[in-house]
């Protein structure tokens, strides 16, 4: 190996143990004593790329600093790579949900879990089976669109107060009153109109709440 061979693979390692903006400008800095300043050249010569090296040339150049975008590096999501994957889910999942019991949050809970949507979501004939994401892929989808699986409960009917018996009682002795022959007796069934869901009364009875 000879002196170059070696100065070179040092060149090398330096700017591997840089990052970004400095690794960049040390990239430059090196094209412009060694190369002439061809970032093609310093391409060949160490390996690194073209676009990184001409893009510390410019930063050298004007003295500023490009600001690196990681979020759009990567992978994009499922949901949004695909919107209407993202509306076909809501579309499944939806009309099986209710909001947040507290109104303290956006989320949605439903009881479907990740692996019927998923079975739903193969039924239709846009997707093939291998372009569905998985299941537990699908899973932090759901989480993603603040989507979770809760056991939806129905209405908790009303407990009995402490007034019910006297209510009762006091029914009883007006219907065993004497009535004159002028006197019209109705009887009706009434119930109340109750909310379905945990947000029903705020999952309080009555009396806690005044009533």
């Amino acid at each position: 190996m000879n002196d170059s061979t070696t100065y070179d693979d040092l060149l090398q390692l330096a700017a591997r143990s840089l990052t970004g903006h400095r690794r960049r400008l040390f990239q430059a800095e090196v094209t412009a004593r060694l190369c002439d300043g061809s970032a093609r050249q310093a391409e060949r010569r160490f390996g690194w790329g073209r676009a990184n090296i001409t893009t510390g040339q410019h930063e050298r150049r004007q003295g500023i600093r490009c600001v690196e975008d990681f979020s759009a590096r990567g992978r994009p999501r499922f949901e949004e790579a695909d919107p209407q994957l993202a509306a076909d889910i809501r579309a499944i999942v939806e009309p099986r949900t209710q909001v947040d019991p507290e109104l303290k949050s956006e989320r949605r809970y439903g009881n479907l879990s990740a692996g019927e949507v998923l079975e739903a979501l193969r039924t239709r004939d846009r997707y093939a089976t291998n372009k569905l994401p998985s299941e537990r892929t699908l899973r932090d989808i759901l989480n993603r669109m603040n989507y979770r699986l809760k056991r939806i409960q129905k209405g908790k009917p009303l407990k009995k107060t402490k007034d019910t018996n006297a209510i009762f009682a006091n029914v009883q002795a007006v219907k065993a009153e004497p009535k004159g022959p002028e006197t019209l007796e109705i009887s009706m069934d009434t119930k109340a109109k109750v909310n379905e869901g945990e947000y029903s009364r705020g999952g309080k009875n009555p009396d806690r709440l005044g009533r």
